[in-house]
């Protein structure tokens, strides 16, 4: 008799960040709803081993995502989706104020070789044509580090149309948040495939 085939050990779920804010959170939603459920849902449909640590915040800016960073990563995790900036965006805040939250905190993932899908954000139309612009530059620089996955509007296809959001406007309703876990899907697989073997 040949020998037995040699057992591969079972490695533990990848443990996948979700640094953001109202948009993560499940703001005005229904848990089952919300992006955080939604996400892990269609991961394991998609064959992935995935636990969510849930580093979102209703309300928060890159300023807020800065400061509690280092007890965000208190909790261990290999992989870090970031969503934060539509706060910063509605605020007005000087786009280079987000530019070095941002950074900062993209520095502390960094340290932790912990791979990174970057999602923007747009600001909002009424602050002008150049603020946009600033605005957006942030994130395509941002985007382009070593080691960095981007994907440049965390709305896209959703922002701006009625049947996909909120009463507020700027909230996915469950259809919205559906889309985008859609659309984001195969990036996030793609950032999960840089983890090194638990």
């Amino acid at each position: 008799m040949g020998a037995a085939p040699e057992e591969r050990p079972v490695t533990r779920p990848i443990r996948l960040l979700v640094l953001g804010d109202s948009l993560t959170a499940g703001y005005g939603l229904a848990q089952a709803d919300a992006f955080q459920t939604r996400l892990r849902q269609a991961l394991e449909a998609a064959g992935q081993r995935v636990e969510l640590v849930d580093g979102a915040v209703s309300g928060d800016t890159t300023a807020g995502g800065r400061a509690r960073i280092d007890w965000v990563l208190g909790e261990p995790a290999d992989a870090a989706l970031v969503v934060l900036g539509g706060n910063d965006g509605l605020r007005g805040i000087d786009p280079r104020d987000t530019e070095a939250n941002l950074a900062a905190i993209l520095d502390r993932l960094a340290a932790r070789h912990m791979p990174v899908l970057l999602s923007g954000m747009y600001a909002p139309p009424n602050l002008g044509a150049d603020y946009g612009r600033q605005f957006r530059a942030v994130f395509d620089r941002l985007g382009a580090r070593p080691g960095v996955l981007y994907d440049p509007f965390f709305l896209e296809g959703v922002a701006g149309d009625p049947a996909l959001n909120q009463a507020d406007g700027i909230h996915p309703n469950p259809e919205g948040v559906r889309r985008i876990v859609t659309r984001m899907l195969p990036r996030i697989v793609q950032l999960l495939g840089r983890v090194e073997a638990p």
